[in-house]
């Protein structure tokens, strides 16, 4: 009978260590998210997404940016938003901020007063309408600024938000070229993106790691600056928390995007960055 008396300790013991092992292999299972927490000690950047919503690509490149844990700004066209109001609160409900980018994407510095108020102020409805949520950030199209559009953007408690990096995507750039543009973000700095491009969408992944490797994340524009700063307090929208996957909306597929028309030609309008397509 001591035989069967000993083995029947040693099942026991074993069967305690086996308890054991598998409790501290759940214990660190459940620590590693904690343990694998975005490092910002690098700061933040601003990641800016123009010319949206459209329906051929604005699913993918949100959808893109959530499975990356990346958060952007997008720069509505007013007159898009209407026609594609599923997308514009998708932008918001997947975490995204939005901002102003004119109703028809005009060189606004050849307009009056009056028409420059119309573009800003119908943009800022229509974002309203779609999303509930009121935007505080414009960007002028094509970089065209002036001391009269600052005083309306004044009038309507908007910040103006330029840019540090133009990713050139307007310009046909290609993944890698949008990809190094990227990396040459410091600390604050703002890059100029668009909703259109595949070659955009595609570069997301390759930002977010290399973002990663320079302890740099992904924050909201300041309505104080203008600059990326990290999200919390003041944020110009306050998107929920949760990173659901954006599904398309029952709306007609468009072609690819053409270039927003302007409603006068080019002429003496100062641009802050020389050739860039915003």
């Amino acid at each position: 009978m001591l035989p069967t008396r000993l083995s029947r300790r040693t099942t026991a013991a074993l069967a305690s260590l086996a308890t054991a092992a598998a409790a501290a292999v759940t214990l660190t299972v459940a620590a590693t998210p904690s343990s694998a927490a975005a490092d910002c000690s690098g700061g933040y950047v601003g990641l800016t997404y123009d010319d949206g919503p459209i329906s051929g690509t604005t699913t993918a490149l949100l959808n893109a940016l959530t499975s990356a844990g990346l958060r952007a700004t997008f720069f509505n066209i007013g007159q898009r938003v209407p026609q594609n109001p599923a997308l514009a609160r998708a932008q918001v409900t997947a975490g995204m901020w939005v901002g102003n980018h004119s109703w028809t994407h005009p060189h606004l510095p050849q307009m009056s007063s009056q028409q420059i108020t119309s573009e800003l102020t119908q943009t800022q409805q229509a974002i309203q309408q779609a999303t509930g949520q009121t935007p505080r950030l414009f960007r002028p199209p094509y970089g065209e600024t002036n001391a009269t559009i600052r005083s309306i953007e004044a009038q309507l408690g908007l910040t103006e938000v330029l840019w540090d990096v133009d990713s050139q995507d307007w310009n046909g750039a290609s993944t890698s070229a949008i990809v190094q543009a990227a990396g040459r973000l410091q600390n604050g700095q703002v890059i100029l993106m668009h909703d259109g491009y595949q070659t955009t969408i595609q570069a997301v992944p390759q930002i977010a790691a290399n973002l990663a490797s320079r302890n740099l994340c992904a924050g909201m524009i300041s309505t104080s600056t203008g600059r990326a700063v990290a999200p919390s307090g003041g944020n110009p929208t306050t998107p929920p928390t949760t990173r659901p996957t954006v599904t398309p909306p029952t709306t007609t597929r468009r072609s690819p995007r053409p270039r927003p028309a302007a409603v006068a030609p080019a002429a003496s309008a100062t641009r802050s960055t020389p050739g860039t397509a915003a």
